[in-house]
């Protein structure tokens, strides 16, 4: 089944209405188990760099197939049962790839906890979806994590699996998830992953650099829309490529535009201090009531890739 109209609406409203239930299997945890398991069998703490390098990548190539190949079987198998059956089991999946829910979720739980002075939850809370030390934090660098953090998975849990669901259908969708699974789990740059997981590490920024400039082009838009102009696009000219990352400035300098925040700075890592170049002006000072607006721009976002999307998709007849 290619990607259609159908397929889109439903696994947005699925994301809208259930998000993503512990209770239900998720795709990615069985991608996690299964990284984890290849990484015991591969890793050896005294390899050649050569090894390693190969080693990482074989996992890679063993994921990535597996979750193209493996989405690609059930679908095929579910529509030799019916044609609905293999409709709501593709628009399961495929929902299963995007988490705008989840992201607004965890993002407003923190400016929930900021507004009624919790900053000790709050900073517990921020820690969930953050690498850095959040112990020490202050409200303003709870909130800049948390903006950092939504601007960042705008594009990588959102805008790009919908961008490879437009391109390559729901197979090609949760090849990205797998991608993107290698990468938060491999991806590091310490001794132990520097080389393990370098393929990782690689494929993830080729995967990201189209959609996460269209996620800047998305987020700049929903700026425009939502009233704040189009600073957003004169600082994510200026300032995306300051970023360490060579897609995360992209979503993040749009963000910082259009609040008109200062991101970056200096992070903490398990004590170890790290200065990321800053990233937008400080009109104002980082509040609470930024985490709300980075998650409208979010949201604002996400209906607009969803619109553009879709508009191509019934262009092409591809309603069903």
């Amino acid at each position: 089944m290619g990607p259609s109209v159908l397929l889109l609406v439903l696994a947005l409203l699925l994301d809208l209405a259930v998000g993503d239930p512990p209770w239900l299997p998720h795709p990615t945890r069985v991608m996690g188990a299964g990284i984890g398991a290849l990484e015991k069998l591969f890793w050896r703490p005294n390899a050649s760099r050569g090894y390693l390098l190969a080693m990482g990548g074989m996992i890679v190539i063993c994921i990535v197939g597996a979750s193209w190949t493996i989405t690609w079987g059930l679908l095929a198998v579910a529509s030799r049962i019916n044609y609905w059956v293999e409709v709501l089991l593709a628009g399961w999946l495929l929902a299963t790839t995007i988490a705008p829910r989840g992201l607004a979720g965890a993002a407003l739980g923190i400016g929930h906890s900021l507004a009624v002075g919790d900053l000790l939850r709050a900073r517990q809370q921020v820690g969930y979806i953050v690498g850095r030390d959040t112990a020490n934090l202050s409200e303003g660098e709870v909130v800049r994590a948390t903006v950092e953090t939504v601007a960042e998975n705008t594009s990588d849990g959102v805008i790009a699996p919908l961008f490879y669901f437009f391109l390559g259908g729901v197979p090609l969708a949760m090849a990205y998830r797998a991608v993107n699974t290698l990468d938060s789990m491999l991806g590091y740059k310490n001794d132990r992953y520097l080389f393990f997981g370098r393929a990782a590490a690689r494929l993830d920024d080729l995967a990201n650099y189209l959609p996460a400039r269209l996620t800047g082009i998305a987020l700049c838009v929903a700026a425009a829309l939502l009233g704040y102009g189009w600073r957003a696009w004169t600082i994510m000219l200026r300032d995306a490529r300051r970023h360490p990352s060579p897609n995360s400035g992209f979503p993040e300098a749009a963000v910082a535009g259009a609040l008109g925040v200062q991101l970056g700075g200096l992070n903490y890592y398990q004590g170890i201090p790290s200065r990321r170049p800053l990233i937008g002006e400080a009109r104002q000072g980082l509040r609470k009531e930024h985490i709300w607006q980075a998650v409208y721009l979010m949201v604002g976002a996400t209906v607009i890739a969803a619109l553009a999307g879709g508009l191509i998709l019934a262009l092409k007849g591809n309603w069903y």
